[in-house]
């Protein structure tokens, strides 16, 4: 009888992409659009506080990147996953079993991030790994599937969703969107039909009006600030599918120079019909609400990134510098904790130990810069200390 499959080889791009993209999230402790603030007319830092921020609606910067980037290697490793327990014998109801459990500790670790600094529980449901959670199952399901049955099934998620906003109604003429959270003046609403893709008066937004208020909450859910909802784990789970056809790629016997035109036809494609949908007005690139046609300008952004970090280190052999990427790749649980559940108490801490002028060392502007980066360091330390430690948290 044949024993295990052997397990496959791990990819090294995929823990540095991922690295990276962690590292972009926790250097938001740089504050860099808070110096941009204070330099007004510095160009430089004007385009660093830009790319570390999200844009209000339409459109993309660096920092809108993180999320995606973070969904997608879901979708890359997951070929990889279950070939590495399928080769240490587990079943598939083992399998399936291990997925759900992993669902929910994403969904619960979310919600227990966004509820940090509330009086009670903060049931919502836009937190990034709470949006992996929902769509993992589903996404676990079709790694198990033809590739013709992933690539329908990312038809009908987007055509689908896409579908859901364009035949919900539009608010009727004189609607108060003040209402909605939305002042009157608010440059980046969508005219035309675009509209339909507008912040917190969309197909999305409604629900998350019934949904939300089925919790136990301080007051009556009525609009998310930023626009965020609930319901963008459906499209996410288009994303992740991008990412499992990415992890076939690495997982198959082709060549590197193959994949990598794989990954760079297929991103250039993905961003040239995103770009289509959104100037003709069919659907708009908003990654606040997860449009069909960001899941494909993301996506198509993802696979360059793979693509650069692929050929760097898998391909070329540059590893010599990756480490601190690393150390933080593979923890990436951890690291996302430390950065959004602790980042504020070794903050504080800072200022309890140093006094409460250590971030003047280059002048008030430069404070929230100074700050940070003593945060950043300290949450790098610890990963790093882990990674010394063989201590990786997986879920």
């Amino acid at each position: 009888m044949a024993g295990p499959a052997p397990m496959p080889p791990r990819i090294v791009s995929v823990d540095v992409y991922r690295g990276f993209v962690m590292l972009l999230m926790m250097a938001e402790v740089l504050r860099l659009s808070k110096v941009a603030a204070a330099l007004p007319g510095n160009a430089f830092w004007a385009f660093l506080g830009w790319n570390q921020s999200h844009v209000p609606w339409t459109g993309c910067s660096l920092h809108d990147m993180i999320q995606p980037s973070f969904t997608f290697l879901v979708g890359v490793a997951l070929p990889f996953s279950i070939a590495s327990r399928m080769a240490k014998g587990a079943t598939f109801p083992a399998l399936l079993k291990h997925t759900l459990i992993r669902s929910l500790i994403l969904i619960l670790l979310g919600i227990f991030l966004r509820s940090l600094h509330s009086s009670q529980t903060n049931f919502t449901f836009e937190d990034t790994l709470t949006q992996i959670g929902l769509g993992y199952p589903f996404l676990f399901l079709l790694g198990f599937t033809t590739k013709r049955t992933q690539i329908i099934t990312l038809a009908l998620v987007l055509v689908g969703y896409w579908l859901a906003f364009a035949l919900y109604p539009l608010p009727a003429p004189g609607f108060d969107t003040a209402a909605a959270g939305v002042p009157a003046d608010w440059p980046h609403r969508l005219q035309g039909f675009a509209a339909h893709w507008n912040k917190n008066t969309n197909f999305a937004s409604a629900f998350d009006q019934w949904f939300l208020n089925l919790f136990p909450r301080e007051k009556p859910f009525a609009y998310n600030g930023g626009g965020y909802t609930t319901l963008s784990f459906i499209p996410t789970l288009g994303t992740m599918i991008l990412g499992l056809f990415a992890g076939h790629s690495l997982k198959s016997g082709d060549t590197p120079a193959v994949r990598i035109r794989f990954f760079l036809i297929t991103g250039i494609s993905l961003i040239a019909a995103a770009s289509l949908l959104h100037f003709t007005g069919i659907c708009p690139i908003v990654k606040r609400i997860w449009t069909p046609a960001w899941t494909l300008f993301s996506g198509g952004l993802c696979f360059f990134f793979l693509a650069f970090f692929y050929w760097l280190t898998d391909v070329a052999g540059h590893k010599k510098y990756i480490l601190p990427l690393m150390v933080i790749g593979m923890n990436s649980i951890a690291a996302y904790v430390i950065a959004d559940g602790f980042g504020g108490f070794i903050s504080d801490s800072l200022y309890i130990h140093l006094g409460r002028n250590f971030d003047q060392l280059f002048g008030a502007a430069y404070a929230p810069l100074v700050k940070g980066a003593l945060v950043l360091g300290l949450e790098w330390w610890i990963l790093y200390w882990m990674y010394r430690k063989k201590i990786f948290i997986k879920v």
